[in-house]
């Protein structure tokens, strides 16, 4: 009887690792089939881009070249001595005080920027949010204008800037806030969309207007979330600080490209290393910030 029984279900398993089998067979071809497209995509782009090997090959030695010339000529012996002996760290920055005051002012227009932009985010992101917009037609205008926003560079937003107000932190200022406030803004809308809509469903209920369940039902759910965004684009925003200033935005990026075009290479690397002092203090005092403001946002709830 038991042998009768496995001989029933013998051709039952046979057939389940066949199906096993094929179905293996097509993901892996599925796969290949992926990876051949990707592979053939990317031959395709780096051909329009005309970034051919020949060329990468050459020139790798002199993106080498380039660093080596902007490094220091430090002398042990005279590495700690005043900064008018040649080889000291003194000698290599030189202008220390100007390139700090310049560090402060990069630092300032991140946080006012994202202080600008999050606040214009944050007004925005309830109605650009599916679940709570008032209307079809109001969620989609602002979801595009939130893409309008961020889809264009913070550079060509310091070029328009510029040209308007003048060469200094105002344009900078206004280009990463711009620039913030599409980031942030799609951000915050798919953390509202992720809320619990319960505590919505009661303010409305009692006769809450929309504002009242935005500010009361969804606002203290998803703020953890919005404040971890904001100071994630804080870190990001220095970043940016010290770049649009090529073109005149203010800050340390002005005067990066004033030595960068006149070829003085150890002050570029003297500020280089400013700039990535300054981004890791920032990023490890945010994340500080981050989670003691987090932390007692949950305690409080």
């Amino acid at each position: 009887m038991m042998q009768a029984a496995y001989a029933t279900s013998l051709p039952a398993v046979i057939r389940g690792e066949e199906a096993f089998q094929a179905a293996r067979r097509q993901k892996r071809n599925a796969a290949l089939l992926g990876a051949a497209v990707v592979l053939v995509c990317l031959v395709v782009a780096a051909w329009i881009s005309e970034a051919h090997p020949a060329t990468l090959w050459a020139g790798l030695p002199r993106i080498g070249e380039y660093f080596i010339r902007i490094l220091p000529d430090l002398r042990w012996a005279a590495l700690f001595a005043d900064a008018e002996t040649e080889g000291s760290i003194a000698f290599w920055f030189y202008r220390l005080p100007e390139w700090a005051l310049l560090i402060v002012e990069t630092a300032n227009m991140a946080a006012l920027a994202t202080l600008l932009g999050s606040a214009l985010s944050l007004a925005l992101a309830f109605p650009a949010a599916r679940n709570i917009a008032p209307s079809g037609i109001i969620y989609q205008l602002t979801r595009r204008f939130l893409e309008a926003l961020r889809t264009i560079p913070e550079i060509v937003y310091a070029l328009i800037f510029v040209w308007a107000f003048g060469v200094g932190a105002l344009a900078g200022i206004l280009a990463i806030a711009l620039h913030s406030a599409g980031a942030n803004g799609k951000l915050f809308a798919e953390a509202i969309e992720n809320a619990d809509m319960k505590p919505w469903d009661g303010v409305t209920a009692a006769g809450g207007s929309w504002f009242a369940a935005c500010r009361f039902a969804i606002l203290p759910q998803v703020l953890p979330n919005l404040l971890s965004y904001l100071l994630l684009r804080f870190e990001v925003n220095i970043r940016s600080a010290s770049v649009i200033g090529f073109v005149g935005a203010g800050g340390i990026g002005e005067e990066l490209y004033k030595v960068i075009s006149f070829n003085y290479y150890e002050e570029i690397s003297a500020i280089i290393l400013l700039i990535i002092l300054t981004v890791a203090c920032m990023d490890l005092l945010s994340e500080k910030l981050r989670h003691a403001a987090i932390g007692r946002l949950e305690a409080a709830r």
